[in-house]
């Protein structure tokens, strides 16, 4: 039996002007562990004057997590936080009852030209925090532990895995983890964890001598050791997973919710101008009719 149950093809979205590769969700599997939504942004090569902007928008019952590979985007939110974050850190964006964030392009980069690499993600809250206080914390690449197995070299992004714990703090037990792997490598990923997949980033991988391309999410057999080989070339690869979701989720736009009726009010509460605002962003997103 193979050890892949599911694949999950990326889909490109555009963003206002900017393309990403949206995997989470999707119609038969809404989540995988802690994650309910996955993009990757990029790569892509802006010219001098072009960016980034993803104007104020709000969100709730969430957690957003940035993590770049490559470039910067300035991050503001509704708390007063004003925080670049670049390649290798992490911004973990707790929303709980209510947040209204941006990221843009810094103005000096949006200025000389600039490369953007990387992947946001959301993550549910347990049912008893989706109405915590916002939060947000930012965790500088120097910070996140590394290690190696197998020549493959490991980072932890969020929760434990190999050993190892990231001192980003997580909400649920999460597996969130950046995977380098030398052209032949072999990644090994145990069953610690109960929920589990992992993204080719940037080159083709095999699984069980099944071979798949980049740009799909390999949702992995629960309970058994996994082998991820990298056969022609070297390979970025993101682990993710970990607890199965603790009650069925509703999201709609930027909301998240075990509650159809809480999304409703937060729709209400948009349209009205009840969101905080990011101060120093006067725009906003508009609510979508659908």
């Amino acid at each position: 039996m193979s050890s892949v149950i599911d694949v999950i093809e990326g889909r490109a979205r555009d963003l206002g002007g900017f393309a990403v590769r949206r995997v989470l969700p999707i119609a038969h599997r809404r989540t995988v562990g802690a994650f309910i939504f996955f993009d990757q942004l990029g790569p892509v090569r802006f010219k001098p004057g072009q960016g980034l902007d993803v104007r104020p928008h709000p969100h709730i019952g969430l957690a957003t997590v940035t993590y770049l590979f490559a470039g910067r985007l300035l991050h503001r939110d509704s708390l007063g936080n004003v925080q670049p974050i670049e390649a290798g850190a992490v911004n973990w964006m707790t929303a709980g009852r209510g947040i209204v964030h941006s990221e843009r392009s810094a103005p000096a980069d949006r200025a000389a030209g600039h490369t953007l690499h990387g992947i946001q993600t959301w993550v549910w809250l347990p049912r008893d925090q989706e109405e915590c206080e916002p939060a947000f914390a930012h965790y500088p690449a120097d910070c996140l532990p590394q290690t190696e197995s197998d020549g493959v070299r490991l980072r932890v992004i969020a929760g434990c895995a190999y050993g190892k714990r990231s001192p980003v703090a997580t909400a649920s037990e999460t597996l969130y983890v950046e995977a380098l792997l030398p052209a032949g490598g072999r990644l090994r990923v145990d069953a610690e964890h109960a929920e589990r997949a992992a993204y080719a980033i940037d080159a083709p991988l095999v699984v069980d001598g099944q071979p798949f391309q980049p740009g799909c999410l390999l949702v992995l057999k629960p309970g058994r050791e996994v082998v991820i080989e990298a056969p022609q070339t070297a390979a970025r690869v993101l682990l993710l997973g970990g607890a199965p979701v603790d009650a069925e989720r509703h999201l709609w736009w930027n909301f998240v919710s075990s509650s159809p009726g809480r999304i409703e009010r937060a729709k209400t509460d948009w349209t009205a101008g009840r969101f905080p605002a990011v101060p120093g962003d006067a725009e906003s997103i508009p609510l979508p009719a659908a």
